[in-house]
């Protein structure tokens, strides 16, 4: 393993001193992007081999102009909501129902909207836009994503059960009984015990580590394309089940050429005539957008996961994936982006350079040259369980519960934007994802102009560090102008930065994740990237990165009364499960078992009182009950209170990591 001196570089030097590592790694990549391929184009409404065309071409262009090193690019299930919609408005419905003329002339329009969506993003890296995707809202965006994942699933589980069905997400959603009471048999057993593997499979490599090098999707192939045969696909023919007949054939398998180096006969070419058409541009900026968006976003994820923590240039990242798209266009292929899923797999499989990519796009070259007689064996049901199981990773349960542990809000803005884009299309929908949180940061006392302008300047240089104070608020749609004078009087001008945020309102979960990625950018630039002033804002709930919000934080107060004697020992036991302070006042009184005997005088009492976060009274509370309450008599309560300022309530502070949740509040009350 290279040390951090030494970090792996895609130049000649790499290609030879670590080709063994890539070779290996972009082999096991192409195992995984071959069915992806195929799936991802027929779901997009293109023929299957374009999405072949759009690995090769990317693993060629992108090795050679981008500098991300570990990122593979692709066709990716993020965008066949817009290529499958783009073929829609131009006539076509893909491979449903047949290949015809009207399917031909939509996949050469989508074409003509690629070639312009690849050029504006081209002139987007080439003008160093690409911190513009640092405007939009992380809840948004996930909830953008988990809509995809919800819009593939209910498009290919008729594709899975062999059943045709086209129409909008919402309305195929409400037929998804009647699909399932329509399947064809055959079809819907490939299909079904396909989706069962890609389920299944992580689990058992999970308990058998050596499973680990044979990848999901070609488990599938290896069962789905057997059971094709059994069924005889290749050929047409019917079948009586329950005295209903049912139709096989090839229009079942993956349409494929017939012979070697057929895919030269499979190149298309765009019609720039659609561009006439006033929908065309509204495809052509979705493409651009959302496109653009994903591909980011991915190459950032890859950045942050490398192992030898290389930063890639996005602008430049965006002109490898722009040329790359651009020439896809002009032969047939999908769009491209940046691939989150087998980035990993690239990174898990021990690849160095960016010339994995190129070896995996090489072995997809050979496949589809050499053997797509092959290839046309493969169920197209196989393929849709592949995207099933994709869409379910993007919608994941989990992804709820993640954003539900950043805050109430965030889940709200998630959901949102999900319904959103179910409802109406990407672009709209991730409109409306923003316009509830900026009305959302509106309603938490941010100004229409502190949302948008924000105020930042620098109150201290020592020629070592320069201090940043930001006032007014600090969020998603003022960020990039604080990130970029962050960037200039830090990364550029090679000093220390702390940012000074204790003048502000609000800063939301956008900018407290990038400012973990701007600490992140410093370290690697070997210079120091502080945040203050965070004491005094309250959290909106329990995770490290939360908005937060200037004002009273909540936190619990412990009060105990008790016989004098015991304060030296409850008061040890306080501090030393994590107060900070404590005040004890003597006082008088008779408890419960006092007053049943008859006797209401008076006697000696302390009352003490502990104020701390959450847990640190929780755990006061536990130790009162298990190790004191026993043997001695007590009374004690735990309330929630709102203060000033957490940080004089916390042992050992650790600024701008507060994790108390804001909790209704409540009492509890224990009496001996």
């Amino acid at each position: 393993m290279p040390t951090a001196s030494d970090k792996p570089r895609g130049d000649l030097r790499g290609l030879t001193r670590y080709f063994k590592y890539d070779f290996i790694s972009g082999l096991l990549v192409f195992l995984i992007a071959l069915p992806l391929c195929l799936g991802i184009s027929i779901a997009s409404g293109y023929p299957p081999i374009a999405g072949i065309f759009t690995a090769i071409v990317g693993s060629v262009l992108a090795t050679f102009i981008s500098d991300s090193e570990l990122t593979i690019k692709g066709p990716a299930a993020g965008l066949i909501v817009i290529a499958i919609g783009c073929i829609g408005d131009f006539g076509g419905d893909g491979m449903v129902g047949g290949w015809t003329e009207v399917d031909t002339a939509a996949y050469r329009a989508a074409l003509a909207v690629g070639v312009v969506a690849a050029v504006l993003q081209i002139l987007f890296g080439v003008f160093r836009a690409g911190i513009l995707g640092e405007f939009f809202p992380i809840s948004a965006v996930h909830g953008m994503l988990a809509a995809i994942g919800v819009i593939i699933i209910v498009k290919q589980i008729p594709v899975a059960l062999g059943v045709s069905a086209s129409g909008e997400p919402l309305e195929m959603l409400r037929e998804i009984p009647h699909y399932v009471a329509s399947a064809n048999p055959a079809i819907a057993v490939i299909g079904v015990t396909s989706v069962l593997i890609m389920f299944i499979w992580p689990i058992v490599t999970r308990k058998v580590s050596l499973l680990k090098v044979l990848p999901s999707p070609l488990i599938v192939l290896l069962v789905a394309i057997p059971m094709g045969m059994a069924f005889n696909l290749m050929h047409s023919h019917s079948y009586t089940l329950q005295n209903h007949q049912y139709q096989l054939g090839e229009n079942f398998l993956v349409a494929m050429p017939d012979r070697v180096f057929g895919m030269f006969d499979s190149i298309a070419s765009p019609d720039f005539t659609a561009l006439e058409q006033p929908q065309a541009w509204k495809w052509i900026f979705m493409f651009f957008i959302i496109g653009s968006l994903e591909s980011l976003l991915s190459a950032k994820a890859i950045d942050i996961i490398d192992p030898w923590k290389r930063k890639s240039s996005m602008d430049r990242d965006m002109v490898a994936v722009g040329a790359g798209n651009l020439c896809c266009a002009f032969i047939g292929g999908l769009p491209m982006i940046s691939e989150i899923v087998r980035s990993k797999a690239n990174i898990d499989n021990g690849a160095r350079t960016r010339f994995a990519n190129l070896w995996h796009g090489m072995f997809l070259l050979v496949c589809v040259a050499l053997i797509p007689m092959v290839l046309h064996r493969i169920p197209m049901a196989a393929l849709a369980a592949m995207l099933i199981y994709t869409g379910f990773r993007l919608t994941h349960p989990s992804e709820f519960m993640n954003v539900w542990k950043i805050g109430r809000e965030q889940l709200v803005i998630f959901t949102v934007t999900l319904v959103a884009v179910l409802a109406t299309d990407l672009l709209i929908g991730i409109a409306i994802g923003i316009a509830t949180k900026a009305a959302i940061h509106l309603t938490n006392g941010v100004s229409l102009r502190a949302l948008f302008k924000p105020e930042i300047e620098i109150t201290a240089d020592d020629g070592a560090t320069v201090r940043l104070t930001a006032y007014r608020s600090a969020v998603f749609s003022n960020w990039i102008p604080i990130r970029r004078q962050i960037e200039r009087v830090g990364l550029i001008e090679r000093k220390n930065v702390e940012l000074d945020l204790s003048e502000t309102k609000l800063v939301d979960h956008s900018v407290m994740d990038k400012l973990h990625e701007m600490q992140n950018d410093f370290e690697q630039h070997g210079l120091c990237f502080t945040v203050v002033g965070l004491d005094a804002h309250q959290p909106f709930a329990g995770h490290a990165q939360s908005a937060r919000r200037k004002g009273l934080c909540t936190v619990q107060r412990l009060t105990i009364i008790t016989h004098p004697d015991l304060e030296p020992l409850i008061v040890a036991e306080m501090v030393r499960l994590g107060a900070s302070g404590y005040t004890s006042i003597p006082c008088r009184g008779a408890g419960r078992q006092q007053l049943q005997l008859g006797g209401a005088q008076a006697v000696p009492q302390v009352r003490i009182e502990v104020i701390a976060a959450k847990e640190s009274a929780t755990r006061m509370m536990d130790q009162l009950r298990r190790e004191i309450q026993p043997q001695h008599r007590l009374t004690f309560c735990l309330e929630t209170v709102q203060v000033e300022r957490l940080d004089a309530f916390v042992a050992d502070p650790q600024p701008n990591q507060p994790n108390q949740p804001n909790t209704p509040a409540e009492r509890v009350c224990v009496d001996a």
